[in-house]
């Protein structure tokens, strides 16, 4: 057994992995999950090239989420995340969402796996499960969410598979244990043009966070903004043409004890444009409990005084749906004194 001490060596850029092999199930899977690995450890980031992801399905996305964004507040409050209630969807005007206490530089729409009003989790009144609203004045605006949503899913099962390949573990383990029905969140933000002032303090998209599950896969586009926090700098992540950034969350760093870095990032839209990101969230099922995997002995850095939120995860005890709660409702906190 080895002993494998966690430390944050520090890193200067994010690495890109050509996960075709993964895609197809042919050639050198092995060689993926050593790549991951080696992100996951000094990084938590790391690029997806050879994804076999839709380019005309991305395309369409961005078009319409533009033209949703460019319309007056009143029409964008017409799907408004209060009237979703307890599902957690729709929109927020700039503002709206906080980080840390702050309020972020950015507007969104929160979107979920679409549930029928019949299914048993929405009957229960489970959080954060339910109907997407959408607005009815794009037509194809719902059918392109879902077809994308889709898409995201099948590519967080692969990623998973590639994920679990690189801790050494049967390809289905977290499947098996976790992401089988995955909880699955995809958000689409829309930056308005830099706003700091020259001589102040910038004013931030998204501050300083991490992200909560085990897995995130973005799609950005060419504005750029992004930014992981490394040992004693902060490390561009730019666009990559035909990639996504993926990262991962809180509840990998505790599967892992910390082998596997959760690491804060955050964004400024610096350029003159409006920035718009799809976050995609694949992460473990709301009712099961998450607890550590059994690899070898890590020694890991548990010091919460290190996190940017001075929480230390590997003393969460419970299920994901109980953390996921726990951080959502601390970013709405008016949505939560009404739904919750």
């Amino acid at each position: 057994m080895k002993n494998l001490q966690v430390v944050d060596k520090g890193f200067s850029s994010v690495p890109i992995i050509d996960i075709s092999a993964l895609i197809s199930r042919k050639g050198d899977r092995y060689s993926i999950g050593s790549q991951i690995k080696q992100a996951c450890r000094e990084s938590g980031f790391f690029y997806i090239i050879g994804h076999g992801v839709d380019e005309s399905l991305q395309q369409r996305l961005e078009e319409l989420s533009r033209q949703f964004f460019a319309q007056d507040l009143e029409t964008k409050l017409k799907i408004r995340m209060a009237l979703a209630g307890i599902a957690w969807r729709g929109y927020f005007p700039i503002g709206g969402e906080l980080t840390s206490g702050k309020p972020d530089l950015k507007e969104g729409i929160y979107f979920g796996a679409q549930l029928p009003q019949e299914h048993p989790l929405v009957e229960a009144g489970t959080p954060m499960h339910g109907s997407n609203l959408f607005p009815a004045n794009i037509p194809q605006f719902g059918e392109t969410v879902l077809e994308y949503m889709e898409a995201m899913t099948n590519l967080g099962h692969t990623l998973m598979m590639g994920i679990a390949l690189s801790l050494g573990l049967e390809e289905s383990y977290f499947a098996d244990r976790y992401t089988s029905d995955p909880l699955v969140l995809f958000r689409i933000f829309n930056y308005p043009p830099n706003l700091s002032p020259s001589d102040g303090e910038p004013i931030w998209g998204v501050g300083e966070h991490t992200d909560y599950g085990v897995l995130t896969i973005l799609k950005q586009d060419d504005s750029g903004g992004l930014e992981v926090k490394s040992k004693s700098s902060w490390v561009a992540a730019p666009p990559v043409p035909g990639s996504f950034v993926c990262n991962i969350g809180d509840m990998l760093e505790k599967m892992t004890g910390g082998l596997y870095r959760s690491t804060p990032h955050r964004v400024q839209n610096q350029s003159q444009n409006h920035r718009l990101s799809f976050p995609f969230f694949f992460d473990p099922n709301f009712d099961v409990e998450v607890k550590a995997i059994q690899l070898d002995k890590i020694v890991a850095n548990n010091d919460a005084s290190d996190r940017w939120d001075k929480a230390n995860i590997h003393d969460f005890r419970g299920t994901y749906g109980d953390y996921v709660l726990s951080k959502v409702s601390k970013v709405f906190p008016e949505l939560r004194r009404s739904v919750l």
